[in-house]
């Protein structure tokens, strides 16, 4: 094979908080196959005379299956020395990594991990939220919402509540996320943080607890739900007093990769 792949974190939209590997990957790069939720600022960081390909899936429709992106990936690698694969976040937290990572190692592609910052981080920065606060929380949990695969289902009575849930794609019905919860035994009063693209110009944070979070009206995707006592009364203040100016949160983040 002539060309390798990169498989790189986008991480979760300001082109500012991409590893400065993933930037100078993106100057090099001959191909990039790029998410949907990859932003437009962070696309920009990509060569000029880079082939620029939307292989993303919208309202649930994909534009490319699994298996047809990963075949471009070997397509592309024969014939390109550089070839990146974009996602949005970390490639290696819910991004299918590792069906494109075997699919690269059967065909003996050269392939090179580039992370990037998870949509959980941003929100939980965003949110002035310590995930791990050694005080109120023991663990966290990054997990996602599982409808229609019971075999994969998230045994929620197994986990403490001392753990910090980050629950990556709720979907539209939030009253589902705190249905499970109350199941398992989860006390209602516990705190739940929404955080509606975090990073973004059009961030958004909404400040709840488990026994009201059914009612709360959704938010724009990407969207990440925080819950467990280390949310407390903080993103209560950030919901009461956002305004569109993200400046801080910026800084937050920033933070992280310093």
């Amino acid at each position: 094979m002539r060309g390798k792949v990169y498989l790189v974190g986008g991480g979760p939209g300001d082109a500012e908080l991409l590893t400065l590997k993933a930037v100078k990957i993106l100057g090099r790069a001959n191909v990039v196959l790029h998410d949907a939720l990859v932003s437009r600022e962070v696309l920009a960081m990509a060569s000029e005379t880079a082939e620029k390909i939307d292989v993303g899936k919208r309202c649930g429709r994909k534009l490319l299956t699994q298996e047809e992106i990963n075949e471009l990936l070997i397509s592309y690698a024969k014939s390109h020395e550089v070839v990146v694969r974009l996602k949005g976040g970390d490639p290696s937290i819910f991004g299918r990594a590792g069906e494109e990572i075997a699919a690269l190692k059967e065909a003996c592609v050269a392939f090179e991990i580039v992370p990037g910052i998870t949509a959980g981080i941003a929100a939980a920065a965003a949110a002035g939220i310590s995930l791990t606060d050694r005080r109120i929380a023991s663990q966290v949990l990054f997990t996602t919402m599982q409808r229609d695969t019971p075999n994969r289902a998230i045994q929620w009575s197994g986990i403490s509540s001392t753990t910090t849930l980050v629950i990556y794609m709720p979907g539209p019905d939030y009253g589902y996320v705190a249905e499970q919860l109350r199941d398992a035994g989860w006390p209602v009063d516990i705190p739940c943080a929404i955080i509606s693209k975090a990073s973004g110009e059009n961030q958004a944070v909404r400040s709840t607890n488990l026994a009201a979070l059914a009612a709360e009206d959704t938010l724009a995707a990407p969207a990440v739900i925080v819950v467990g006592r280390v949310v407390s009364h903080i993103a209560a203040e950030i919901s009461r007093e956002y305004v569109p100016s993200i400046g801080a949160a910026k800084e937050a983040l920033k933070s992280i990769v310093i």
